[in-house]
């Protein structure tokens, strides 16, 4: 049996506005936003692209990395994370 990945990811949309989600599938998530079929937020803020994303070895640990970049920083923070990840 193989393991399914945990990943949090933060999508940019076309209003500019970050999205942060939790999956197990990145790509095929993204394709679910775009189709209108993910969260409420990005059927009104259509997503661009996937700009960060970071896995992790249990849901457990993604949900709670999901949860505090959602609730504990700021969009500046959010933007440096992506960009440390980008370097």
């Amino acid at each position: 049996m193989c393991d399914k990945g945990h990943y949090v990811y933060i999508l940019l949309t076309e209003r500019n506005t970050l999205y942060c989600g939790y999956t197990d599938n990145v790509e095929k998530r993204f394709q679910q936003h775009l189709e209108g079929k993910g969260a409420k937020y990005t059927k009104a803020n259509k997503p661009v692209k996937i700009v960060y994303q970071k896995s992790f070895e249990t849901k457990n640990e993604a949900m709670k990395e999901e949860y505090r970049i959602k609730h504990k920083l700021t969009r500046k923070q959010k933007l440096e994370l992506i960009q440390s990840a980008q370097a």
